[in-house]
């Protein structure tokens, strides 16, 4: 449920390359390789890319679609059903909707008008190359089949791993690679297909050598019963497109369990492999050593979250092993090969800047049952680039014990680094608190720094001291640095500007602000690529005047939705330029990357190149080339639209306020040619997520743009208006703890607020029947509607949750951003829980959970219960239980079956619901005080996949037909 939880190699369903560096507005991080297209967010893939070498959570629209290439890793009419469906699919016959009713459904596909959405071709994703002058296009296919999620996984220490190909599971793939040259005046030149592998061949981890010469990924088949499905590395020249193996022998397999390869230089990569004396997997033993032992005699504190996935016993220790473990090989294009290092669970490798060192991380016994791998004992050592082995830098103890307060941190040294402005020289930071958010000391992180290879005697130095959490750091020069830290508790954030060189000049804050405070947001310093492949602040000089600039690239949110910009920004005065923004009027623009970033030194603003985006709320994402000093956009793609049916929806983004005088807001979709005064009120969904903050202020705020192009993934509330529905999306619904007052402790009166403040509104539009509105959301999406209905059943016709937590005593320490432990919390644990007001819910409620949940919080057992809590007490419900699918779905039958469940449940109690549901806690009893419902069965799906797990309690209507036939 806690979708806040980093990870130090992120896996992804969205597999974007990198460009350039672009950073949060108080954490910097590197820019992706690769972007994608607005319609991209709409088919989103699995494929793995390598971590940024700082993490941070990417909160503006248009960036949610851009991430790094090398990272990988994984929530929408007063008349009849005229105003409501498209005529040639609402109607089922008494037959159809008996079948629809049972429990052994197979797979079913949605009304054709949302599947030819669904099931468009997607665009390809955008890969530039380092020195911004070719471009890739990373083909892709659309939804996979479901029997790509049935193949065998084993489920170890919180990875999911595919024995067969040594992978992470669910690894989706590019189907092609075309190559095209960028051209002076912005066009492209024709496509260079990579070629050279056999047909059908499914490529991962696409990357440019650091020299833009050479590319290098893994390709794997699926051959039944044959090794080929095991990954292999092939390298291709930029130039011919013409590619071949990196390694001769057929024996060597990819190991990308953890990390994957990486480039140590122009003509060499390390590659993790597996082991070529490994031999066959571990057996099970028939009978177990002994009993499954857990002890806590000392007395230890140890409160975890409810991590999914975990070791069982010693046999999924010796798998995890077996799996985890690689053989590291540094490999060259010419085809030398050999082997560093012993073999061992690595999980990360990061070359230093002059390519003369290598950081290598590691993980080892023991291991824990009670957290996942990224607590387990970890050791990070220096190497030569050739694998001789330098010294160790730290070796961790397992940590179980971390505090399930919000940032706390693991204690010793973390966050690891080579600085990007050096040749080789590390930096890291340390607690000072043992990790605990609740102590409260100063400093609470010190961050230090030392060269790979001090002198003897020579000690790490202080760079900094924080008294927030750190949260990253940009670096220049050794005049020029900036160091952000935060603090969860109260929103705080700031950026410093130190002096890395230099002790005689004294750090000083530049931005000292609140998080949630979007307005007063200044932008995140731009990036530029140094030679060395690294990334540093991108200073800019003017002629003729002094001063240290750097390049500011900001959101702009105001009042009237966000307004993008770049600020040319004195770093010394604090005065600033505004060089570029956003057109207000219809489009929306964004700064998507640093183009002339090549060059040593400062950059000329008159020799300034940025990459920009463009669209509008009927118009898809395009990409452009701005350049200075003329400020002439020359177009470089020209994506056809998605979904050209919907291309004249309407969207407008409403204002409105709660009755507390909290100012909401959403955006308001209506479905193509509608008028509201010619047709009437429509059926609507609306689908949102709650959010928390700490003002009345800061939750009023505007975020997001009413020019943004409307992008339609495979299960968005959107796809709805093409069934004539009006949607409100994203309607803001927040939870304030003001001071020392916590959130949650008037959540469900703050919900319901939210929600009263949303239905009145698109009912005062009268866009919307007042009777005829159902509400909607996945995960803590879900949560949220299943308390609407409990505590809101006068606002809504009915519900659908997806992979939702519905009793918080289930997740007794803590959940999303709850800090308090159940003991501590009680009564806010049980309020909030849905499954405690079961016996309130009396509106129809669609619950569909993937069978194989593995995020924190959400186990598929929340909505097993959560059904059973409702069908004792007589609800109109129905539980989809989808195989082989985990928090979000991926593959085409499930896709299609969720959208074929949503429809017929928004037709059957939204559309065709022409009068309130009786609330009253009796009115599904019959004279004698029984509830009437369908008796309950099983239908488990087989391997095979013949359709979801159904379970209904559907008993509208029964009071028409004579008691016997009950």
């Amino acid at each position: 449920m806690n979708d806040r939880m980093l990870v130090h190699k992120v896996y992804h369903r969205l597999s974007l390359l990198s460009l350039t560096p672009y950073t949060l507005p108080f954490k910097p991080v590197q820019f992706p390789s690769a972007l994608s297209p607005a319609s991209i967010r709409a088919r989103p893939l699995n494929g793995t890319v390598r971590s940024l070498r700082t993490t941070a959570v990417m909160a503006t629209s248009r960036l949610r679609n851009l991430v790094p290439v090398h990272a990988v890793a994984s929530e929408d009419g007063s008349g009849g059903a005229s105003n409501g469906s498209v005529s040639s699919t609402a109607a089922t016959t008494a037959l159809e909707d008996e079948e629809d009713s049972t429990l052994g459904v197979r797979y079913r596909l949605p009304p054709q008008e949302i599947k030819d959405i669904v099931d468009a071709p997607p665009l390809p994703a955008l890969s530039f190359s380092p020195h911004r002058d070719k471009i890739l296009f990373l083909k892709r296919r659309s939804l996979p089949p479901l029997a790509e999620l049935a193949r065998p996984e084993e489920k170890l220490a919180g990875v999911r791993i595919d024995g067969k190909c040594n992978t992470r599971t669910r690894m989706s793939f590019y189907t092609g690679i075309g190559i095209h040259q960028l051209l002076p005046d912005g066009t492209l030149g024709p496509e260079i297909e990579v070629h050279g592998f056999p047909d059908g061949a499914k490529i991962n981890f696409v990357t440019w050598s650091p020299d833009g010469r050479h590319l290098a990924f893994s390709i794997r088949f699926d051959e039944e019963e044959s090794t080929s499905s095991k990954l292999k590395v092939w390298v291709a020249q930029v130039e011919t497109g013409i590619a071949r193996p990196l390694f001769k022998s057929d024996e060597i397999f990819l190991n990308a369990v953890f990390d994957n390869f990486v480039w140590v230089n122009d003509s060499s990569l390390l590659v993790c492999t597996i082991p070529l004396s490994r031999g066959d997997p571990p057996k099970k033993p028939w009978v177990p050593f002994g009993p499954k032992i857990q002890s806590n005699e000392q007395k230890s504190i140890i409160q975890v979250r409810t991590f999914q996935d975990l070791l069982k016993d010693e046999y999924d220790q010796d798998l995890f092993d077996y799996y985890a473990t690689t053989q590291l090989v540094l490999a060259s294009l010419d085809g030398t090969v050999k082997e560093i290092g012993p073999p061992a669970v690595y999980t990360s490798m990061d070359p230093s800047p002059d390519h003369k060192y290598l950081l290598i991380s590691s993980i080892h016994r023991p291991y824990s049952f009670i957290v996942p791998c990224g607590r387990f004992p970890k050791k990070v050592d220096l190497w030569t680039a050739d694998g001789k082995f330098i010294r160790e830098l730290c070796d961790l103890p397992l940590a179980e014990d971390i505090p399930i307060a919000t940032n706390s941190v693991r204690r010793g040294m973390r966050s690891i680094n080579w600085r990007a402005d050096k040749p080789s020289t590390l930096y890291w930071v340390e607690t000072q608190d043992e990790g605990d958010a609740k102590v409260d000391v100063s400093p609470r992180d010190i961050i230090y720094t030392q060269p790979a290879e001090p002198l003897e005697g020579e000690g790490p130095t202080i760079l900094h001291k924080l008294d927030l959490r750190y949260g990253g750091i940009s670096w220049s020069d050794d005049s020029l640095a900036l160091v952000y830290e935060s603090w969860y508790k109260t929103r705080r954030t700031r950026t410093w500007v130190i002096s890395p060189g230099s002790n005689d000049v004294s750090p000083r804050i530049l931005f000292d602000r609140s998080s949630e405070d979007v307005y007063s947001d200044p932008g995140s310093p731009m990036l530029r690529r140094t030679p060395a492949g690294t990334y540093v602040l991108a200073k800019v000089k003017k002629e003729n005047e002094e001063g240290t600039y750097i390049l500011l690239n900001g959101n702009g949110a105001t009042p009237e939705g966000n307004i993008p910009f770049l600020d040319l920004f004195d770093i010394n005065t604090g005065n600033k330029e505004r060089i570029w923004k956003s057109d207000k009027e219809k489009y929306y623009e964004t700064v998507v990357a640093l183009m002339s970033d090549e060059k040593e030194g400062d950059l000329p603003i008159d020799h300034l190149k940025i990459l920009t985006s463009k669209e509008s709320k009927t118009e898809n994402t395009q990409y452009y080339i701005l350049s200075w000093p003329e400020k002439k956009a020359f177009q470089i793609t020209n994506f056809p639209h998605p979904y050209p049916q919907l291309a004249s929806l309407q969207k407008e983004m409403v204002k409105y306020q709660r009755k507390d005088g909290v100012q909401l807001t959403a955006t308001l979709y209506l479905p193509p040619g509608y008028d509201p005064s010619r047709d009437g009120p429509l059926p609507c969904l609306v689908w949102s997520y709650p959010g928390e903050f700490k003002s009345k202020e800061a939750a009023g705020q505007v975020r997001g743009s009413p020019n943004e192009f409307a992008g339609i993934g495979p299960t968005s509330a959107l796809l709805w208006l093409a069934r004539r529905f009006a949607i409100l999306s994203g309607p803001t619904i927040p939870i304030i703890g003001e001071g020392d007052d916590e959130a949650n402790d008037r959540y469900v009166e703050q919900l319901v607020a939210s929600a009263e403040a949303a239905v009145e509104e698109v009912v005062r539009r009268g866009v919307a029947h007042p009777n005829k509105i159902a509400v909607g959301g996945h995960s803590y999406g879900a949560f949220m509607t299943a308390n609407l209905l409990a505590h809101a059943p006068h606002l809504f016709s009915c519900g659908i949750a997806r992979s939702g937590a519905y009793n918080r005593t289930l997740t007794p320490f803590g959940f999303q951003n709850e800090d308090r432990t159940l003991w501590e919390a009680t009564s806010t644990y049980v309020k909030m829980s849905p499954f405690m007001s079961a016996n309130k819910i009396k509106k129809p409620i669609l619950l569909i959970h993937g069978e194989e949940d593995s995020n924190p919080g959400t186990l598929t057992m929340q909505s097993d219960r959560f059904f059973n809590a409702l069908k004792g007490h007589g609800a109109l419900c129905r539980l989809v239980i989808l195989p082989y699918e985990s928090h979000g779905y991926a593959s085409r039958e499930s896709i299609m079956h969720v959208l074929w469940e949503t429809d017929r449940w928004l037709q059957k109690y939204c559309v065709s619901h022409t009068s309130t549901v009786n609330v009253d806690p009796d009115a599904s009893k019959d004279d004698s005080g029984t509830v009437s419902t369908d008796s309950e069965s099983k239908a488990i799906a087989a391997s095979g996949g013949s359709g979801p797990e159904v379970s209904n309690t559907e008993h509208e209507g029964f009071d028409s037909l004579p008691r016997s036939l009950l």
